[in-house]
C-alpha cells in the first residue's frame, strides 16, 4: 500500500523567504517543497493511474487561478504544534478543488474536519516554542501571489521525503474565436 498526497506547490518569486523560515521552523523542510495540501496523506490500493484518472474527473473544468498568500497563524492541537502561513486569495477555488478531489474514490479518507487552506511552515515541540516562532515570523510582511497551473500528487517515501508522482495541468480555456 502507498502513502500519497495530493498538493499544490506554489512557485513563488520570493520562495526564498518561505524557505528560512521552514528551514528554522518546519523539520520537513528538507524532504518536501512548501505547498498546500489538498488531500491529506492517505494509504491506497489504488494505482497511480487511477489516481491520475480521478484527477482528470474531478479538475477538468479548473482553470488556472491566482493565489496570495500572506500573514501567519498557529494552532496547536493533538498532532502537534504547527505554524501556518495564511492563504489569503483563492481560498474558494482551492476548497472546491478539496471538496472535488475528496468525492467517489477517495471519499473514505476525508475524516470530516473543517478545511482551511494554508502552507504549514513550521511544527515545533511546545506551545512556548510555537509562541516564540509566531513572534518571529510575524515580522515579515511579504506577500507571496502566484497563478497555480498544476496539481501534484506526492508519494512519501520511507525517509519522509516527497517523491512526486502525478503531476495535472490544469487547463487554461482556448475557446477563443477570431472575429475578422
Amino acid at each position: 500500500m502507498k502513502t500519497r498526497t495530493i498538493m499544490i506547490f506554489p512557485e513563488f518569486e520570493n520562495i526564498n523567504v518561505i524557505n528560512d523560515i521552514r528551514r528554522k521552523y518546519d523539520p520537513l523542510a528538507g524532504l518536501v517543497m512548501p505547498h498546500i495540501t489538498l488531500v491529506f496523506p492517505f494509504d491506497s490500493e489504488l494505482t497511480n493511474e487511477e489516481l491520475n484518472l480521478h484527477l482528470k474527473e474531478c479538475l477538468s473544468n479548473i482553470r488556472p487561478f491566482k493565489i496570495q498568500l500572506e500573514g501567519f497563524s498557529k494552532q496547536e492541537s493533538k498532532y502537534g504544534n504547527y505554524l501556518f502561513l495564511n492563504v489569503v486569495k483563492g481560498i474558494d477555488v482551492i476548497i472546491n478543488i478539496h471538496d472535488r478531489l475528496y468525492k467517489d474514490k477517495l471519499k473514505q479518507y476525508d475524516v470530516g474536519y473543517g478545511y482551511v487552506p494554508h502552507m504549514t511552515v513550521g511544527k515545533v515541540s511546545s506551545t512556548e516554542l510555537l509562541n516564540k516562532a509566531f513572534d518571529d515570523v510575524n515580522k515579515c510582511n511579504d506577500k507571496f501571489s502566484t497563478v497555480v497551473k498544476k496539481i501534484s500528487v506526492e508519494m512519501i517515501g520511507e525517509h519522509e521525503e516527497s517523491i512526486i508522482i502525478i503531476e495535472y495541468e490544469l487547463k487554461t480555456n482556448f475557446n477563443l474565436k477570431r472575429r475578422f
